[in-house]
């Protein structure tokens, strides 16, 4: 018996990361790897089950940001270099590893994989997986939904409205630009909600959004069906909440799947393991040991004695556990049922990297789990968030309350001591932005590409990743110099156009670099615009 809905979600998203100037940039290896380790295994998955008729649904957001990295001919040429390298490096661990049975046998795996990327994404998919993941919606199985520009984290903006208007304006405009139709959904960045993010939603015709469980299970009136029906504001924005069982299982890495011990380690890597004059052409060019994808080993465990790697062994765990997760929502569901005489929807967001980059199972997970929701049972049904609300359009009216999926649920993550500078420089530049904006209705010529420019820089330095990353201690030089040089270059602009001074041949370099959005309105952050003022 039909007792509940399924509603799988998953957020591709990375920062706007083009260097043309350095045709070696570590940072960009950063997309290179999400291409081959999670966006086409997960590709191929959901190809496979169109084909084979395997009756599924799942929701995707694309940002703008990794939308005009995938579309852009420069990173699409440097890609398949970096396959061609990373071929080139496994025939040298096949012919290395020889002596040594299992590592030969991995060896070999891993050069069958990046072959059959390259073939892939040039042969099958033409260097279009944007196109590829177009068709799956075209088809009726996979809902895309909007992301907002550079995936700015709104709630930090509440102040500055125009930031948020540009933010999602802009990524409304993109998805409709690639996808050729309104999107009835947005991603909001990291699940940042604040009240003030649903007036621009309803002018850009967004019906709902995903947020953190606390943002609904607080909402105020409470919500009679907990986290298991969705909320409607007074604005008209319909707010699912996350489910917080499932998010457990899946993301967590100390209890939840990605840590078992069968499968691959993301930290054990040749990069670190082997001599430096052998693996020296494949890593960093300043010499610094990274991370090069080629992993032989599983997690083991707690030590620093991990045993090989067993692809076969983490594919049977895999599927495994994709039965044990079925099992856990079908009881979730038949659970709530009861409880609450209405059917739930169990709402799972994740970021589309876990699945593959940081968790190499994930796409088998998936994959098994899709082929056995479809097969093995007839309890829970998955659905996208807009086929749910078509066959449940009443719902509680209730505001949700602020919140987002970061560390401990609120805003700290993106806002503490490691970051809190940057705010001050973002809020003056966006004021900066809209004065720009007002004073220049309508220019044209040297001027216009100038605040276009401007507008460009301005995007690129909120997005939510440099803020990240300066907390989470990883690449933080990386992030500060991003977010001083797109501020760096906005200042530039704003003084170059007040004092009727514009470096033309700077603006075009710059132009070249950061071309993102290359049919972006640098009206959209004036106090005079509306949707219908721009095309």
């Amino acid at each position: 018996m039909f007792k509940g809905y399924l509603s799988l979600i998953l957020n591709m998203h990375l920062p706007f990361v083009r260097h043309p100037e350095n045709d070696s940039m570590f940072e960009e290896k950063w997309l290179f790897e999400a291409i081959s380790e999670s966006y086409i295994p997960l590709i191929g998955v959901f190809g496979n089950l169109i084909n084979e008729k395997i009756n599924f649904r799942l929701t995707i957001s694309m940002t703008p940001s990794l939308i005009s990295m995938l579309n852009d001919e420069l990173l699409q040429k440097r890609y398949k270099r970096y396959l061609e390298s990373m071929i080139e490096l496994t025939e040298k661990e096949v012919i290395r590893t020889k002596y040594d049975i299992r590592l030969n046998e991995l060896a070999k795996f891993y050069n069958r994989k990046y072959k059959e990327d390259y073939h892939k994404y040039v042969g099958v998919y033409k260097c279009d997986l944007i196109g590829t993941i177009k068709s799956f919606q075209e088809s009726g199985t996979v809902e895309i939904i909007a992301g907002a520009a550079t995936h700015g984290f709104l709630p930090v903006y509440e102040t500055c409205p125009k930031v948020i208007d540009a933010q999602v304006g802009i990524g409304v405009k993109t998805f409709l630009e690639y996808f050729q139709k309104n999107p009835k959904g947005i991603w909001l960045p990291e699940c940042g909600y604040v009240p003030v993010i649903e007036k621009v939603l309803g002018r850009y015709g967004i019906k709902f959004i995903v947020i953190e469980s606390h943002g609904l299970l607080y909402a105020n009136p409470r919500p009679v069906y907990s986290l298991y029906r969705p909320i409607v504001t007074p604005n008209g924005i319909v707010a699912f909440g996350r489910d917080t069982e499932s998010a457990k299982e899946v993301w967590s890495a100390e209890t939840g799947y990605p840590g078992d011990r069968d499968y691959r380690d993301f930290y054990r890597d040749i990069g670190y393991d082997l001599d430096f004059g052998y693996i020296k052409n494949y890593i960093s060019r300043d010499g610094q040991r990274v991370n090069t994808g080629i992993k032989y080993h599983r997690i083991t465990g707690k030590t620093n004695e991990k045993k090989l790697y067993n692809p076969e062994g983490a594919v049977k765990k895999a599927g495994m556990h994709a039965t044990d997760f079925m099992n856990r929502r079908i009881k979730q569901a038949e659970y709530i049922f009861d409880k609450i005489k209405k059917r739930p929807v169990m709402v799972c967001p994740f970021d589309a990297e876990l699945f593959g980059h940081w968790w190499y199972e994930g796409p088998v997970w998936l994959d098994f789990l899709l082929r056995k929701l479809y097969f093995e049972q007839d309890t829970i049904r998955t659905a996208t968030l807009s086929e749910y609300l078509e066959e449940n359009p009443v719902m509680q009216i209730s505001n949700p309350n602020p919140s987002s999926w970061g560390c401990n649920g609120y805003s700290e993550y993106w806002l503490n001591g490691s970051n809190d500078w940057i705010y001050r420089h973002l809020h003056k530049a966006s004021e900066r932005m809209t004065e720009l904006a007002d004073s220049h209705p309508g220019s044209s010529g040297i001027t216009r590409k100038a605040l276009n420019q401007a507008a460009r820089e301005l995007l690129l330095a909120q997005s939510s990743d440099w803020a990240f990353i300066m907390k989470s201690g990883t690449m933080v030089q990386y992030a500060i110099k991003r977010t001083k040089e797109h501020l760096n270059n906005f200042t530039k602009i704003y003084n170059s156009i007040k004092e009727c001074n514009i470096d033309e041949s700077w603006l075009n370099s710059l132009e070249q670099k950061n071309n993102i959005f290359p049919k972006i309105d640098y009206r959209i952050f004036s106090s005079f615009f509306n949707i219908g003022n721009i095309g």
